[in-house]
């Protein structure tokens, strides 16, 4: 009996129905001229595009004059939602998946969807196109011999300061990306957890407001200090040096608390600087910093 990608019911004649085919479609990142017209013609011939978000995808849709319809596929139905895809494919639909910007599968729920298909022998065929990780590496002027892609960091504390400790030690450039709203934070904990690196902040890449900011981590984190971020960022750093062997952060987690302040204070950071510095790197509210800085100068 025929298996993977030709398996499926049996018709009326009593042949093997074939199973159809998923394809993962890249989309812009910004610039809709980055559209592929492979891209654009199998978003219009396949029975459905299964995407993150169905009112941004049906914005780029119209560009196109396309319209297919949308199944919504995103992190919150993916359990639910994934079965059924799976089983119109092996029906015999050919289907699309779509993120909302870039390459399915990169920071967002495809990758379950094509786990699920393989599975099923069902076929999984990229559509590749623009990715902003990739764009913002190869114009960043850092080493693209070997790099390391982490997306966005965790958002609980305990998993995020375990990556960077981890991230630490790797001597390919890493790539990450960042939202407006946590980056001026999360350059902070780079600085804390990494020490000073080259560094890139790629914004809005490929739209109007494309922006490069180039440095290293400091000079970023003064920067945007300066100047409020705004829209979405791809940050670019330099992998560990030679020279940074044997060297341990001033805030790794084997120093103390109060230890990891003084050591930026005696460096010329303000006291307050320090405390708020130690406490997002550690994923500690403040105050609990703030009194145990204050416990420790009572003991000396």
């Amino acid at each position: 009996m025929p298996s993977g990608p030709l398996a499926g019911a049996k018709g009326e004649t009593g042949l093997e129905k074939r199973a159809g085919v998923l394809y993962l479609c890249a989309t812009p990142i910004g610039n809709l001229e980055d559209m592929t017209y492979r891209a654009v013609r199998i978003l219009g011939e396949v029975s459905a595009i299964a995407a993150e978000d169905t009112r941004q995808t049906r914005k780029l849709l119209s560009h196109f004059s396309l319209h297919t319809p949308l199944i919504s596929y995103h992190e919150h139905n993916q359990f639910s939602r994934g079965p059924e895809l799976i089983k119109r494919l092996l029906d015999g639909e050919d289907l699309a998946v779509v993120s909302d910007a870039g390459l399915p599968g990169i920071s967002d729920p495809g990758t379950h969807l094509v786990q699920l298909a393989i599975e099923a022998g069902v076929t999984v065929t990229p559509v590749p196109g623009a990715n902003a990780a990739l764009t913002g590496l190869v114009a960043s002027g850092l080493d693209t011999s070997l790099f390391t892609f982490a997306g966005f960091l965790p958002k609980n504390n305990k998993k995020r300061r375990e990556l960077l400790a981890l991230l630490a030690s790797y001597r390919s450039t890493l790539v990450l990306y960042e939202s407006p709203h946590h980056l001026r934070e999360t350059l902070t904990e780079l600085v804390t957890a990494w020490g000073d690196r080259p560094a890139v902040a790629a914004r809005e890449l490929t739209k109007r407001f494309e922006e490069w900011v180039r440095g290293t981590l400091s000079t970023l984190q003064a920067h945007f200090d300066e100047y409020l971020p705004r829209g979405e960022f791809t940050l670019i750093i330099a992998g560990r040096a030679d020279g940074m062997d044997g060297e341990q952060p001033s805030d790794a987690p084997e120093t103390s608390v109060y230890d990891a302040v003084m050591a930026k204070v005696t460096a010329g950071m303000s006291k307050k600087d320090a405390i708020r510095e130690v406490a997002a790197a550690r994923g500690l509210p403040r105050r609990e910093v703030y009194q145990t800085v204050v416990a420790g100068e009572d003991e000396k």
